[in-house]
């Protein structure tokens, strides 16, 4: 995937400043094309934070702003965004203001166009597109959204289709009464796909000894633009007894909305007869019910002697533990039959899970 990202990140950049710009260009989306029908996700083709080589008070690098009623700012301060690359942004406090950005698209592919918004009064923020830099040549609309929060908030729309090609687009803002001000950052454009996803690890590297039970977690994200259920398969030779729990549920499946993300918690089991200072793994295929996409997570454990384990829990502070039977339900540990249980210790040190066995 890196090198597929170096090829586009310079194609597009030879795109965007040879005297040849159509046929670069379209060279560039024909690869495009092909990378997509190869991936999950394609890396964003555009991403604007306003950081780079911009003077405060004047008019964003690299955009066409005729009238200079968008320009860049800074602040010292986080902006409550939940990424975001510096403190530079534009904002404008027009009642009406466009500004335009060179940008190739075709309508073979698919977009996504997101961006962070904040204003002090109400604002709508359209998305258009056209054949050059100024109001007359914006020919189409991509999609409209209203801000008015008084916080940060992402605005995100999937172009499942557009009519025509397109040399650039065009951001122009309302203010639906006096003069207030919007602020964006963090301009990105993605080429999606009707069906994809990515799962990221939220602690992929573990210890534990032979024959407990442990947990791992997850996050699963919809990056396409329909709705997709994700299917669980799990793969082995060190681990057993697997489960897998959404929302507190044990299930083997899950849907998600577009842009929709689910925190998914796994419970396996290390064989007994693993060697102490082993690294064991697991292995986590996620599929689309549509067999349309598909990715693979890898889960690792460093095996250790139990007595190790039980001296890092006499230094822990325990605050909470909390015990599991194997539906996932909790239950009293007083009042326990005789069976097979998981026990989640909430320590100063974090939260760690064993299995224990009730005679």
């Amino acid at each position: 995937m890196q090198i597929y990202t170096f090829l586009i990140e310079n194609i597009y950049f030879c795109a965007l400043n040879s005297h040849r710009t159509n046929t670069m260009k379209r060279l560039f989306f024909v690869l495009i094309a092909i990378l997509c029908s190869s991936v999950a996700m394609a890396d964003s083709i555009l991403f604007e934070s306003f950081e780079y080589a911009n003077h405060d008070g004047e008019p964003p690098v690299g955009w066409t702003c005729n009238d200079n009623s968008w320009v860049c700012g800074y602040l010292e301060k986080d902006h409550n965004r939940i990424a975001h690359h510096g403190n530079w942004y534009a904002y404008t406090n027009a009642d009406e203001s466009w500004m335009f950005m060179e940008f190739y698209m075709n309508p073979e592919l698919k977009y996504r166009f997101s961006y962070w918004a904040i204003s002090d009064g109400e604002y709508d923020v359209e998305v258009w597109a056209g054949s050059a830099p100024d109001v007359d040549n914006m020919t189409t609309m991509l999609y409209t959204a209203h801000v008015n929060s008084g916080t940060y908030e992402k605005i995100s729309e999937y172009i499942d289709s557009i009519s025509d090609e397109y040399q650039y687009f065009g951001i122009h803002a309302i203010a639906s009464s006096g003069a207030y001000y919007l602020t964006i950052d963090e301009f990105n454009v993605d080429l999606v796909g009707k069906y994809s996803f990515v799962a990221t690890p939220t602690n992929a590297y573990i210890t534990m000894s032979p024959g407990t039970s442990t947990e791992y977690t997850f996050k699963v994200q919809n990056t396409g633009y329909e709705s997709i259920i994700v299917l669980i398969f799990p793969s082995s030779e060190h681990f057993s007894d697997f489960r897998f729990f959404v929302n507190g549920e044990q299930c083997t499946d899950f849907p998600l909305e577009p842009d929709e993300i689910q925190h998914v918690t796994a419970v396996a089991t290390l064989s007994p007869s693993v060697a102490i200072g082993a690294t064991c793994w697991f292995d986590l295929h996620l599929e689309l019910d549509c067999s349309c996409a598909s990715s693979m997570t890898t889960l690792w454990a460093t095996v250790v002697d139990p007595t190790e384990l039980v001296e890092q829990e006499i230094e822990e502070n325990v605050l909470k533990v909390e015990t599991f039977d194997l539906t996932g339900k909790m239950v009293d540990p007083a009042n326990l039959k005789a069976g097979i249980y998981i026990e989640r210790t909430f320590s100063d040190k974090g939260v760690s899970t064993k299995k224990i066995l009730k005679e």
